[in-house]
C-alpha cells in the first residue's frame, strides 16, 4: 500500500455515532485510502467497534476497528491536534472550505509535522453549532441536490479520497 506523510497525520472522528453500521463503513472507507486513524467521541449504545454490524461493514479493514480509540470528551479526542476541522451540512455557517481546499491546508500542515483531526457530526443532527464556530476550519462538501447531507461514511469517503488525492499530486514539492 502507497503510505505517505499525510498517512500518519490525519484522525478521522466520528462524534456521538448512532450506528456500527457507520462506523465499520467509515472504517473501510479512511482504509482505502490509505488512513488508518480511526475514533469515536461518545458512541452510541451499538457504535461500538465491536458491535456485529460495525465488523461486517468494515470489510478488510478490521485492523482500523480495532485499533479505534472511544473518547469521551472533545479534549481527550482532539489531545495534541494543531489542526482540527469540523464537517458540517448546515447553511449559513462562515469560513466554509471545500474538501479540497481544506485538503491542500491539511498537506502543507501535515509536511510541517503537525498532526489534523477531522470531526464528522452523528447521523441524525451533525456536530452542534457550537462545535462549528469554535473552530478556525469548516469543510462542507458541496452538493448539486437538496438533500441536505450525505451518509457519514460517503462524507469520510470523500475527505480521505480529497486529503489522499492531495498528497499523492504533491508529494514530489
Amino acid at each position: 500500500m502507497l503510505r505517505l506523510p499525510i498517512h500518519d497525520a490525519v484522525r478521522f472522528i466520528l462524534v456521538h455515532p448512532h450506528y456500527p453500521e457507520n462506523v465499520g463503513a467509515a472504517a473501510r472507507a479512511i482504509k482505502t485510502m490509505g488512513f488508518s486513524q480511526l475514533a469515536l467521541l461518545k458512541p452510541g449504545r451499538l457504535a461500538i467497534p465491536e458491535h456485529e454490524m460495525a465488523q461486517r461493514m468494515a470489510v478488510k479493514s478490521w485492523d482500523v476497528l480495532a485499533a479505534t480509540n472511544i473518547y469521551e470528551t472533545l479534549e481527550e479526542a482532539t489531545n495534541g491536534a494543531d489542526l482540527i476541522a469540523a464537517t458540517t451540512s448546515r447553511s449559513g455557517v462562515s469560513g466554509i472550505e471545500s474538501p479540497r481546499e481544506f485538503a491542500n491546508t491539511a498537506f502543507d500542515a501535515a509536511r510541517d509535522g503537525k498532526r489534523i483531526v477531522v470531526l464528522f457530526g452523528n447521523e441524525k443532527t451533525g456536530l452542534s453549532r457550537d462545535m462549528v464556530d469554535s473552530l478556525n476550519h469548516r469543510i462542507r462538501i458541496p452538493m448539486a441536490a437538496e438533500q441536505p447531507s450525505i451518509n457519514l461514511a460517503q462524507a469520510a469517503q470523500l475527505i480521505a479520497y480529497e486529503l489522499f488525492v492531495t498528497a499523492l499530486n504533491r508529494r514530489f514539492e
